[in-house]
C-alpha cells in the first residue's frame, strides 16, 4: 500500500488593494476544500506523487500529496526537483524574444538564415516556429524514437539527430497556414540561440534567465546527465514511453493489470533527457516556476514593447473556434468568463505538469505529478489542474461546460 501524505502550508500575508481587485471574479478559498479535490483525485488518479501550488491575493496555499517515490513516505514539497519538460518552450521563447528585442536576430527572419538543411528552410520564419505553425512533423510521433527511449533509456541525444528523425516525414501543410504543436520548432529555436549567442543553451538560460530571477533550483542539464538534483521526485508512466509522446490509450489487459495491482508503473526518472532539449529538458521545482510564470507574465522578463509583442501572437489553435485555447510565442492562452489565464504544460515519461499565472486576479497556480498519465488516458496535472481552477474562481471551466 502507499503512503499518502498531504502537506498543507497558507501563507496569509496579502495586499488589501489586491484583494479588492480579485473579490468579483474569485471564491474565498477554502484550504480544506482544495485538499479534499486533491486528495480525492490522487486516488482516482492512482499517482503516486502530485504537487500544487496555488498563490492568490488570499494567501499562498501548498499541497504535497502522496509521496515522490512509489512506496515512500517523503511527500513532494515545492522544493521537490522534477522534470518539468515542455515547460522549457516559455523559457527558450523568452530567450529568442530577448534577443529580437537586442536587434541580434528578427521574429521574420527564414530558418535557413541559421540552420542548414530544413525542408522549407527559406519560408519558415523564426515567428513560425515559436506559435507552431511551421508544417514540420514532431520527431516525438516517430516510433524511431519511443522503441530507443524503451530499449536503450540512457542513450544520449543530438538535435541533429532530433532532426533528422522528424525530417524522414513530409511537411504536414504549408508554413502559416495551420497550428500543429510539434517540438521540432523547439529544438532548432534551440539551435538558433546557440548560434546567435555562441554559448550552450544551459549557460543562455542561466544567465539570461535563471540568475536574474533568482531561481537556483532550475537548469538545463548536460546532455550526459541523467540525474536530478536533491531533493526530488521519481516519475512513473505505465507501459512503453510512446504512451507519454501520443495520444493512443492503453490497451484494455494493461489498465486491468494495473487496476489488480498485478501490473506496477516503469520508474523513468533516470531516462536522459537529451532528446528534448530545447523542447523540454529542464529541471525546476513548483517554487521555481511559480517565480517565472509571474515574472514572465507579468513583465519583468522582456522589455514593454516586445511584452506587447509576445502577449500580441496569441493565435486561436483552431481558426473555427476564436474563443478557444490560443497559442503563441511559447505561451498558451485560455478564456473563461473574465478571466484570462497564460499558461503552458509539461508532459513526458514519468511526469506531468502545468504552470499558469492570471495577471488580473493576481493567480499563479502550479501543479505537477510523477505519474504522466491516469489508467484512462487522462493527463494527471491537468485533471488537478481544471479543478483547482474550479475551486479558485467564480466561474471555472468546468463551470462553463456545463
Amino acid at each position: 500500500m502507499r503512503t499518502r501524505i498531504l502537506r498543507i502550508v497558507v501563507g496569509m500575508a496579502c495586499s488589501v488593494g489586491g484583494m479588492a481587485a480579485s473579490a468579483a471574479n474569485l471564491k474565498p478559498i477554502e484550504p480544506l476544500a482544495l485538499q479534499r479535490a486533491v486528495e480525492a483525485l490522487g486516488k482516482e488518479l492512482m499517482l503516486p506523487g502530485a504537487m500544487v501550488l496555488l498563490r492568490t491575493p488570499q494567501g499562498d496555499f501548498v499541497f504535497g500529496y502522496g509521496s515522490t517515490e512509489l512506496g515512500g513516505t517523503t511527500p513532494p514539497r515545492g522544493d521537490t526537483h522534477f522534470r518539468a519538460a515542455s515547460n522549457t518552450k516559455t523559457m527558450t521563447a523568452a530567450v529568442i524574444v530577448l534577443l529580437a528585442q537586442e536587434g541580434k536576430l528578427r521574429f521574420d527572419d527564414p530558418v535557413s538564415k541559421y540552420v542548414q538543411g530544413v525542408p522549407n528552410g527559406d519560408d519558415i520564419t523564426i515567428s513560425e516556429l515559436l506559435k507552431m505553425r511551421s508544417g514540420l512533423p514532431s520527431y516525438t510521433a516517430a516510433p524511431a524514437l519511443t522503441e530507443s527511449l524503451d530499449r536503450d533509456p540512457t542513450r544520449v541525444w543530438t538535435p541533429e539527430e532530433m532532426l533528422a528523425i522528424a525530417f524522414k516525414g513530409p511537411p504536414l501543410f504549408a508554413p502559416g497556414t495551420e497550428f500543429n504543436y510539434c517540438n521540432t520548432n523547439y529544438v532548432l529555436l534551440g539551435l538558433i540561440v546557440e548560434h546567435v549567442e555562441g554559448a550552450p543553451l544551459a549557460r543562455v538560460f542561466q544567465d539570461r534567465l535563471f540568475g536574474p530571477l533568482g531561481m537556483k533550483n532550475t537548469l538545463l542539464p548536460d546532455r550526459t546527465s541523467n540525474t536530478i538534483p536533491e531533493p526530488y521526485s521519481h516519475g512513473y508512466l505505465y507501459g512503453s514511453s510512446s504512451y507519454a509522446m501520443s495520444d493512443a490509450p492503453y490497451p484494455a489487459d494493461l489498465q486491468a493489470a494495473a487496476r489488480a495491482g498485478t501490473l506496477k508503473p516503469n520508474d523513468d526518472t533516470e531516462q536522459n533527457p537529451s532528446y528534448a532539449t530545447a523542447a523540454g529538458g529542464v529541471i525546476s521545482t513548483a517554487d521555481d516556476l511559480a517565480t517565472w510564470m509571474r515574472a514572465l507574465v507579468g513583465g519583468k522578463v522582456l522589455g514593454a514593447a516586445y511584452q506587447r509583442q509576445w502577449l500580441e501572437s496569441l493565435e486561436p489553435e483552431d481558426p473555427g473556434a476564436p474563443g478557444g485555447q490560443k497559442y503563441g510565442y511559447g505561451i498558451s492562452l485560455i478564456t473563461f468568463g473574465p478571466n484570462r489565464v497564460y499558461f503552458h504544460g509539461g508532459e513526458m515519461p514519468g511526469y506531468n505538469s502545468f504552470m499558469g499565472h492570471d495577471p488580473v486576479n493576481d493567480v499563479t497556480l502550479v501543479v505537477w505529478t510523477n505519474l504522466t498519465l491516469s489508467l484512462d488516458g487522462q493527463h494527471t496535472a491537468n485533471s488537478i489542474m481544471v479543478k483547482m481552477l474550479d475551486q479558485i474562481y467564480a466561474v471555472s471551466p468546468l463551470q462553463q461546460k456545463q
